[in-house]
């Protein structure tokens, strides 16, 4: 291909542009989850120039976390990121943005379901230690091994025993991680009561988001106080200055999502990593290769 054909040019921009179509998809989304909640946004010009704003600094974070990437690859770094929040506070969206642009075999995501009958006989901390990273990899946690502060504690999961053991090892586990070299953020996403409310009514009314609401998800806004405590505790009994926790105010999910990835960038000192310019080889030809047809029974039909 011609760099210099004006078609090749065309097709080039045309790809870039369907590679942040998903960007765009997943902002429509959004925009359909706050009107089924009945959310007036702003409206006009304001609104486009906003929304302008917003992707021109997500794209410009991404580039920048392209290049952690390739720092952490180089620097053979070690990170693990902890996203927690009450249920609908953001985690999801923000660990979307963040590994989008990213290449999933250095930055991996580990959202764990609830333990199995074996893992329940394990020392708590086992089945997080197996998703830790190797040196020149990224894992971000959904969730984390702060479930039995929050959830486990709030739903009567863990008795005051294993909850009061889990304060005595949850700092200590932590400071093992980081003389191992495993440098570990943690994020709180906080967002008020009102806003978890049309959160959830949002997911109510798009059949979409509906596999989001579990009877646990529904059981957390009655007990809305009581989450309230328990992170509170949380906050207190583990904050250490090896893994300090940071706390992002999530009501506005965009300006949630900016801030956290700025924030994230700030905390490693990565810098560019020079790579070697890349070539494109000739194509290599064969007068006696012919190429067969594929059966026309294994082709997917072209309905669009």
């Amino acid at each position: 291909m011609n760099l210099n054909d004006p078609e090749a040019m065309r097709r080039m921009h045309a790809d870039l542009r369907d590679s942040y179509d998903e960007e765009l998809e997943l902002e429509l989304d959004d925009r359909m989850l706050d009107n089924a909640a009945g959310v007036a946004g702003e409206s006009g010009d304001e609104d486009k120039e906003a929304r302008r704003r917003y992707f021109r600094e997500l794209f410009r974070l991404q580039g920048e976390l392209v290049k952690l990437q390739d720092w952490v690859v180089a620097a053979w770094h070690k990170v693990v990121i902890v996203f927690e929040g009450r249920d609908a506070a953001g985690k999801g969206g923000v660990i979307k943005r963040i590994t989008q642009r990213l290449n999933p075999r250095t930055c991996r995501v580990a959202a764990l379901p609830a333990p199995n009958d074996r893992e329940r006989t394990q020392w708590y901390f086992q089945r997080y230690v197996a998703h830790l990273p190797a040196a020149g990899e990224m894992v971000l946690l959904d969730r984390s091994w702060y479930n039995r502060a929050g959830v486990e504690r709030v739903m009567g999961f863990c008795d005051d025993a294993q909850y009061e053991e889990f304060f005595r090892t949850a700092p200590e586990f932590e400071k093992m991680l980081a003389r191992s070299g495993i440098q570990l953020v943690k994020y709180w996403f906080s967002i008020s009561d009102t806003e978890q409310h049309l959160r959830f009514l949002g997911r109510i009314h798009d059949p979409l988001k509906q596999w989001k609401l579990s009877p646990m998800d529904l059981e957390s806004r009655r007990r809305w106080e009581e989450y309230t405590r328990a992170k509170e505790v949380m906050l207190a009994r583990t904050h250490i200055p090896e893994a300090p926790w940071w706390v992002v105010q999530a009501d506005d999910k965009k300006k949630a999502r900016l801030n956290c990835i700025h924030h994230l960038l700030s905390q490693m000192p990565y810098e560019e990593v020079p790579h070697a310019r890349v070539v494109l080889p000739e194509r290599v030809h064969h007068e006696d290769y012919v190429r067969h047809p594929v059966p026309q029974d294994i082709v997917v039909p072209e309905v669009y």
